[in-house]
């Protein structure tokens, strides 16, 4: 199976890099995970919030564009359902059963546009706590190499 994170931003800090990079290549063995980054637009200082939607609405045309019509997509998004790690391993348990490919979305720090949450099948949360999404995806990659843990049937230690 093929997954994809697609995500608003590019990752400059190099701790979270390193995480991310390493749990994607543990993660490689068991499911190829490609990761697709959309360039975050500059937010104005003191910008209004009509500047702010305009942001979310191009960053999200931006992502809108990488999808393709039979992907499987999931939003991370703090009024997602939350979900734990079982729930991520049914998650990508469904879309290899159903030969469709889990694209797992994070928004930039202004969130995800109306129409990328309209798009996505799930909108899953990480928790009820505010996360930057660089590290958003540092959690996720974890995740995802948990769930596949999981689904292979091999330990993962608490």
């Amino acid at each position: 199976m093929n997954a994809l994170i697609l995500c608003v931003g590019h990752l400059k800090e190099k701790w979270v890099k390193e995480g991310t990079d390493d749990y994607l290549k543990r993660l490689s063995r068991l499911v190829r995970t490609q990761v697709q980054e959309v360039d975050d637009l500059p937010e104005p200082e003191n910008s209004s919030r009509e500047i702010e939607e305009q942001i979310i609405r191009r960053e999200g045309e931006a992502l809108l564009r990488q999808l393709k019509p039979g992907d499987e997509v999931i939003a991370l998004c703090v009024e997602g359902d939350m979900v734990d790690s079982p729930g991520i391993a049914q998650i990508l348990a469904g879309c290899a059963m159903n030969g469709r490919r889990p694209v797992f979305v994070i928004g930039g720090s202004l969130g995800l546009s109306d129409e990328v949450k309209r798009r996505a099948a799930k909108r899953i949360s990480l928790g009820r706590i505010t996360l930057p999404h660089r590290l958003a995806r540092l959690v996720l990659a974890e995740q995802l190499y948990r769930a596949a843990k999981i689904n292979a049937g091999e330990r993962y230690h608490k």
